[in-house]
């Protein structure tokens, strides 16, 4: 009879919670220092139908929470962790957190600078997609562009006298939860100039977006500056607890110490 017992990879892993650009340069930088010592595995959501392909293995999915999460770092032989999620994935970044702990995994977070008010921005801080749409209502704007993800597309629902403009990567399977709404389609990164004739071609009067930093999707933030459009900024959460560094090479380096 086949021995049915799990068997570990030959190489330990490197996992990288991904959801970030930076996600993307990590694993080529790991996989072009370390690919001979570790086994680099990125983990995505599998919110995009045709994910970019990324150095080193992919896993596309969720993991189940923490307790799935620790269950695949013993099952892989995971003896490190990066969670380069996206800043405002905080459910996933906490599950990193406790699974780690758990199992004693040493586990760093690359996060990125959030983006900072400059000269000529026009922002409306707001602590979360609630106050967002609220804060459209109090300055009677009827045409908005919304970007700032599915997960919060609730929070403005309901609001009739707002027509918003939504960029997706991917069709969605259901009609979005907006009362009156446009779509296009693209996969970033954007163009300022290129944004900035979107936001004139539709009228729009406020652009909603989280303060996730990187220069992937800045360019509705120049754009909006460059037209003197308020932006309603949704402010960061803060970073998970433990150690954090802001750029690959600060992570590649803390992957060295660990090896």
């Amino acid at each position: 009879m086949a021995d049915a017992t799990p068997r570990k990879p030959a190489k330990a892993t490197l996992l990288i919670l991904g959801g970030s650009a930076e996600a993307a340069d990590l694993a080529r930088a790991a996989v072009e220092r370390f690919g001979k010592r570790l086994r680099v595995v990125t983990s995505l959501a599998g919110r995009t139908a045709a994910p970019k392909k990324l150095a080193g293995e992919m896993r596309i999915g969720g993991f189940g929470g923490e307790e799935g999460l620790a269950a695949y770092l013993q099952a892989e032989d995971v003896r490190l962790v990066i969670d380069a999620l996206h800043p405002f994935a905080v459910v996933m970044a906490r599950h990193a957190v406790e699974a780690c702990a758990e199992l004693s995994v040493p586990r760093l977070a690359l996060r990125r600078a959030p983006w900072v008010r400059q000269a000529g921005d026009h922002w409306i801080d707001v602590p979360d997609a609630p106050a967002a749409a609220q804060a459209l209502i109090e300055r009677g704007v009827t045409r908005a562009f919304l970007a700032s993800g599915l997960k919060d597309m609730a929070a403005f629902a309901g609001l009739p006298t707002i027509w918003f403009l939504v960029r997706l990567v991917d069709p969605q399977p259901e009609p979005l939860p907006l009362e009156r709404y446009g779509l296009i389609f693209a996969r970033g990164p954007f163009d300022a100039a290129q944004d900035e004739l979107l936001l004139k071609r539709h009228g729009i009067e406020a652009v909603v977006s989280k303060n996730s930093g990187g220069k992937a999707s800045v360019a509705k933030i120049v754009a909006a500056r460059a037209l003197n459009i308020p932006v309603v900024m949704i402010a960061p959460p803060a970073p998970p607890p433990g150690e954090t560094v802001a750029t690959v090479p600060a992570a590649i380096s803390w992957i060295a110490r660990h090896l």
